[in-house]
């Protein structure tokens, strides 16, 4: 069978018992409340962090979450390894009901994101990688309560596109394409190419790439880390980067600004 780390192992447990609270306050009526920054706030994002808080707390690693009170980078800065949490990406999609919301954890050292898993609660598949290992995998689950040897006798390998043809599949965002992704897709056309745009919520965009359903998922709009770590190490571990278009460099993390370049994720070799 399947052998993952202990790391690993553990934010898998803690992203499926997320998903199990998280789907409770989606199957019955709840309220929005609209944090500082105007983004939308669930009684399932707050019970869903205090639920992955008491599994990476065993760790002594300490945690960078969205709906944890951040702390000062002259405390973060000195950090080797950290927790990156969102424990609902894509509030919007989950407040629309669509289904296109999920749990994102990932380990980073030294900047990088080596451990990254990505939960889809309403469909029940889970996405999880080890960049180190070179391995990605993604398993179609009947329940929430699915024990980690059953997670791993399902998993699937990720593997993103071999071939590439003039037809580019481009990830576009649900809520938020825009008008640089458009005029990015123009200028892919006028290369020649033929431009498909595949819309998903969420961090799903990272996982469309890196399971061959699309070629490349430019992002000329706001993200924080916690949206991209476990899509950058999902990727990561199956040969697709995530590029600064900043730095021309990986997008790094655990930075003083939280806030993300625009970023571009495709295969680069």
């Amino acid at each position: 069978m399947l052998e993952i780390s202990k790391h690993l192992e553990l934010i898998i447990k803690a992203a499926l018992d997320a998903g199990k609270v998280i789907m409770d306050v989606y199957n019955s009526p709840f309220n929005v409340e609209i944090k500082d920054d105007k983004s939308p706030l669930t009684e399932a994002d707050k019970k869903a962090n205090n639920i992955i808080n008491s599994y990476l707390k065993k760790t002594d690693i300490p945690i960078i979450s969205e709906e944890n009170k951040q702390i000062e980078y002259s405390i973060r800065k000195k950090w080797k390894s950290c927790w990156i949490v969102d424990p609902v990406d894509g509030t919007k999609e989950f407040i629309k009901r669509n289904g296109e919301f999920t749990v994102n954890i990932a380990f980073i050292t030294n900047g990088k994101p080596e451990l990254g898993v990505i939960y889809v609660p309403a469909a029940k598949i889970i996405y999880f990688a080890d960049v180190n290992s070179n391995t990605g995998f993604k398993a179609k689950l009947k329940s929430h309560s699915t024990t980690i040897d059953e997670v791993l006798s399902l998993a699937k390998k990720l593997e993103p596109k071999k071939h590439s043809t003039n037809i580019v599949q481009v990830v576009g965002s649900r809520s938020h394409m825009s008008q640089e992704t458009l005029k990015y897709c123009d200028i892919l056309r006028e290369e020649g190419n033929q431009v498909e745009i595949v819309s998903k919520g969420s961090s799903l965009k990272f996982c469309l790439v890196a399971e061959g359903k699309a070629d490349i998922y430019p992002r000329f709009a706001p993200t924080m880390e916690w949206d991209t770590a476990a899509g950058q190490a999902i990727c990561n571990a199956v040969g697709i980067e995530v590029i600064s278009q900043k730095t021309n460099q990986p997008l790094l993390y655990n930075k003083k600004d939280l806030l993300n370049p625009w970023f571009l994720v495709a295969k680069t070799k």
